[in-house]
This record gives structure tokens, C-alpha cells and sequence, in this order.
């Protein structure tokens, strides 16, 4: 008969587990992998997406092109020949040259107008989101994070401004000030559009201090700088981002807009709103005045936007 107790000994011994060994030599299997997080997870569907790669390789070029302009045309987009260069139509046979897009009734190389005008455009557009963002983002996390007498206070501060309409609101402020260069537009942009951010981040604070983490944070002693910047606002994050991304083609539609109707860029400044304008009286003898300037306004607008919708369906996991 076999000897049991030896037998139950010798298994018992192999890997024995008291509360002072340690964890490496409980552990009797490889390590798990370390889990992939939201943005990591985003990332790869993002890649996935060809919407996202569409509009992610417009947005490149658009921007080589609006931060050096001089490496597409070398034509001066503020002299003109209007002797010999009045209105002139497109010469489809010279790409990237002067004549390209034609000619305005100043006698302007079209092309280089529209090459050049793409700087203010995205710039207003980059630099408006930056600060709504910046602005709005702590605005509403501080309302969301200590509600209260400060939620009350930014709450109805944001309803006010809501009940403010955007491009009127604009029109006003810019028409106080005698010199619109870009910050100023910038600004006026800013100052009317924030409060959207601010309520996307109020709500994703809201819902992120209430999570298992933030509380255990808390209790351990974490500091409420600590909790805001490195717990609550990477989770609180992604609808921002998502909001942020499609409202940058709003805003430069909003400067667009604007210069269009004479508010906006001044100083002589290339904007694809202002060359808008200055082509509606020779639409329908000369439409190519109007449509180079217009389709690149509307190809711009169009990849802020596919690529807004393509990070929304890749932060939102009911989406995919």
C-alpha cells in the first residue's frame, strides 16, 4: 500500500503560499499582458478608418501649405495687371502657376490668393479652438469637480453667452475695434465660443469623480490638483477632444464669414471669405472668380469635420 502521507507531503510542499511570500513566487503563470487603454484603443481604430486616413491627408496638406505657402507659388497675391490679366480665365495646361485659377477684376492670380489665404483661415481656426478649449475646458471642470456656489455661477454665466447669437455677437465686438488683425479676430471668436466646452466638460467631470478611482484617490490623500489633472481629466478628456475637432471647421467658416461681410480680417489680409465676396459681382459672367476660393473653404471645412466624426466614433464605444 502506497505511502499517502509522504505522497500528500511532497504536493503540499512544491509551491508553498504563507502571507510573507511574495507575489512573484505565488505567481505559477506567465504575466498578463497590460491591458490597452481608451486612447491606445482609439488609435487603433482610427487607423482602421479610412475617413480618418481621407481627412487626416488633407489636413497635412493644407497645413504645408498655410505654414509655406512659398513652396506652391511664387506669384505676389496682392499686385495685379488688370491690363492684361482682367478676369482672365483658368489656364488648365500650367499647374501651380499663376494662371492655374485664373485672374480677378484687380487682375490678382487667383491660385496664389487662394495658396496664401489658407494661412489665416486655419490659423484663426487652430488658434480660436486652442483657447475654447484651454478656457472652456477649465471652466467647466472646475463647475463640474466643486458644483456648487461655482457650478451655479459658471452655469448661468454659460446660459448667457448661449443666449448671445454667435456671428451677431461677433459682428458687434469686431465692430468696436478700428484694426482686425488675426489675434483680435481670434479673440472676439473665442471670448462668444467657449461655453459649449465648457458644458461638454462640465458633464465628463461630473460623471469621472463619481468613478471607483477618483474615490480611492481621495481617500488616500490625493491632493484636489493631483485628482483634477491626473485622474479626472485624461478620463474627461475624449468628448472634448470630439467637440473640439468638428467646431475648428466652424470657426473658420465663422472668419470667413465675417471678412465676407467686411468684419473680419483687415489690413489688406488674404482671407478665402474676403476673396468670396470680392468675386459674388462677377459670378455669372466669371464663376471661377467664386469657386476656387469657395471649394477650398468647403474642402477645409470638410476634413476638420470627417475628422471629428472619425475620433468620435473612436472615443465612443458604442459606436464601433
Amino acid at each position: 500500500m502506497p505511502d499517502l502521507t509522504k505522497t500528500t507531503a511532497t504536493a503540499t510542499d512544491e509551491q508553498p503560499v504563507t502571507p510573507d511570500a511574495p507575489v512573484d513566487a505565488i505567481a505559477s503563470g506567465p504575466a498578463p499582458g497590460k491591458p490597452r487603454s481608451l486612447w491606445n484603443d482609439a488609435w487603433r481604430e482610427l487607423r482602421r478608418n479610412p475617413l480618418f486616413v481621407i481627412s487626416a491627408f488633407l489636413i497635412v496638406i493644407l497645413l504645408v501649405v498655410a505654414a509655406f505657402p512659398g513652396l506652391f507659388t511664387n506669384a505676389n497675391p496682392d499686385s495685379g495687371d488688370q491690363v492684361n490679366h482682367f478676369l482672365g480665365k483658368p489656364e488648365l495646361t500650367h499647374f501651380f502657376q499663376a494662371d492655374w485659377f485664373g485672374y480677378d477684376r484687380v487682375g490678382r492670380s487667383i491660385y496664389s490668393r487662394v495658396v496664401h489665404g489658407a494661412r489665416n483661415s486655419i490659423l484663426v481656426g487652430v488658434g480660436v479652438t486652442i483657447l475654447v478649449t484651454l478656457f472652456g475646458g477649465l471652466c467647466g471642470m472646475l463647475a463640474g469637480y466643486f458644483g456648487g456656489f461655482w457650478d451655479s455661477l459658471i452655469s448661468r454665466l454659460t446660459d448667457v453667452f448661449f443666449g448671445i447669437p454667435f456671428l451677431l455677437g461677433a459682428m458687434v465686438v469686431l465692430n468696436a475695434f478700428t484694426e482686425r488683425t488675426v489675434w483680435v479676430v481670434m479673440g472676439a471668436l473665442a471670448f462668444l465660443g467657449w461655453t459649449q466646452i465648457a458644458r461638454v466638460m462640465r458633464g465628463a467631470v461630473i460623471t469621472t469623480k463619481h468613478a471607483d478611482y477618483v474615490v480611492a484617490a481621495r481617500a488616500l490623500g490625493a491632493g484636489t490638483k493631483r485628482i483634477l489633472f491626473r485622474h479626472i481629466l485624461p478620463n474627461a478628456l475624449a468628448p472634448v477632444i470630439v467637440v473640439a475637432t468638428i467646431s475648428l471647421g466652424t470657426y473658420i467658416v465663422a472668419e470667413s464669414t465675417l471678412s465676407y461681410l467686411g468684419l473680419g480680417l483687415g489690413d489688406g489680409a488674404i482671407s478665402w471669405g474676403g476673396d468670396i465676396s470680392d468675386a459674388t459681382q462677377d459670378i455669372r459672367n466669371n464663376p471661377h472668380t467664386l469657386f476656387f476660393p469657395a471649394g477650398m473653404l468647403s474642402i477645409t471645412v470638410l476634413a476638420f469635420i470627417m475628422m471629428g466624426d472619425a475620433v468620435r466614433e473612436a472615443l465612443d464605444p458604442k459606436l464601433r
